[in-house]
């Protein structure tokens, strides 16, 4: 019988090399360390392998701590902070043990093991449908997943023939609470490309696209919101000065959204190979369209990644461009917060959008004013069809102005 207690060593002797190797600070290891040895003697009591471990045995280990601490405290614990602090070690334990965490939900029952396979044989057939486009698939993807779900036991195979208008509307209406129009007409056009798959594939007797009724949305009728010059400027102007390693990440990633308005999803896509320093070339992969374009390296943009790669960004095998500042040490996933602290710290007041699309669409509009063909300025910000570029036309009011007709003596009587 083998020793459970050497077996917990080793354990924890892994998790200590982890943190090691993923540079966490030592008070956040030992911390870490702490909370694995507990969970572990907990395990050890309730007859359960770590490589069996479930997140409902955490559950059940957590509300035991949490007893223990009111009773040595006299009151309860601030719960967020305090449930964070005992996770975060028994997660990273967990994954080394079962290799990944938390677990893969698999499919249990017969119905939900048939929405999977319907689901992955949906996927395949977009992929040839869609090609590279990762954005739509897995939009897609997640609404067929969706609608299954919602149908429960009435999506097997053999009773989707039974579908309806009636649960077609149904489903509509319940996805159309808390959306906007731009939104529900996503919901609408994913919908019906699943529901026409399931009509071309003889799931259903009908084609339901046809019933799937979407808000219209018309051409040009909203004004995307853009920063004023000044205000990027000082957005700038005070990232610049941040050198701290967050300060030197930020300002890089400010720097080529405002120069070249690349997407939130293009920066963290960025690699490490996808910047030619000899012959000044960034390529950036448009996830959006799939397009690749090749543009000049701007100086300042150059020298800002420069200082990034150089002074601040932490030595890690992963080839993504941007990475956490913190261990542990991932490519970035978010940069929506990133951008809107930056603005909240200059002072910068919005109406509208306070993400990366801001400086896109800043960036559109500045291009407009110098007299950019539109072309180019498409070809710059990724846009398949000259009608994505056009939108931007809205912005340039003071231009508008500049060229507006005088209305005759005649017509003003």
């Amino acid at each position: 019988m083998s020793d459970p207690h050497f077996s917990h060593e080793t354990w924890l002797s892994k998790l200590r090399d982890h943190l090691e190797t993923e540079r966490y600070a030592e008070v956040t290891a030992y911390q870490c360390i702490a909370a694995a040895r507990h969970f572990l003697a907990y395990l050890e009591k309730q007859r359960i392998e770590v490589g069996a471990a479930q997140p409902e045995d955490i559950e059940r280990y957590l509300h035991q701590a949490r007893q223990r601490y009111c009773r040595l405290n006299g009151h309860s614990p601030n719960y967020k902070g305090w449930r964070c602090s005992h996770t975060s070690g028994i997660h990273m334990l967990l994954r080394l043990a079962q290799g990944r965490w938390p677990p893969v939900l698999r499919a249990i029952t017969p119905a939900e093991m048939q929405q999977q396979e319907m689901c992955e044989e949906y996927s395949r057939w977009m992929a040839g449908v869609y090609g590279p486009s990762q954005e739509i698939l897995s939009q897609r993807y997640a609404e067929a997943h969706r609608f299954l779900g919602w149908l429960s036991q009435r999506a097997r195979r053999e009773q989707l023939s039974l579908l309806t208008v009636v649960d077609v509307d149904a489903y509509m209406k319940d996805r159309a609470g808390l959306l906007r129009r731009p939104s529900l007409k996503k919901v609408a056009t994913n919908t019906r490309s699943f529901l026409r798959w399931l009509y071309m594939t003889g799931r259903t007797t009908r084609d339901f696209s046809m019933t799937v009724i979407a808000p219209s949305l018309y051409r040009f009728e909203g004004i995307p919101s853009a920063l004023r010059a000044e205000d990027i400027k000082k957005v700038l102007t005070l990232a610049e000065g941040d050198s701290t390693p967050k300060g030197l990440r930020d300002y890089a990633i400010l720097m080529l959204i405002s120069t070249y308005g690349m997407r939130a999803g293009e920066i963290r896509a960025l690699r490490l190979e996808d910047v030619d320093w000899r012959k000044e070339v960034i390529r950036i992969h448009h996830g959006k369209t799939g397009a690749t374009s090749y543009l000049p390296l701007r100086p300042e943009v150059g020298e800002a990644m420069l200082q990034y790669l150089q002074k601040s960004r932490p030595k890690t095998p992963l080839r993504e461009m941007f990475i956490r500042s913190r261990a542990p040490y991932r490519p970035l996933k978010r940069l929506y917060m990133l951008v809107r602290r930056r603005l909240e710290a200059a002072g910068v007041i919005t109406t509208g959008k306070r993400g990366p699309h801001a400086f896109r669409h800043a960036r559109a509009v500045s291009m407009l004013r110098a007299a950019v063909p539109v072309k180019e300025i498409g070809d710059l910000l990724g846009h398949r069809a000259a009608d994505s570029t056009l939108v931007y036309l809205k912005l340039a009011t003071e231009d508008l102005r500049a060229v507006a007709m005088e209305i005759p003596t005649e017509v003003k009587a």
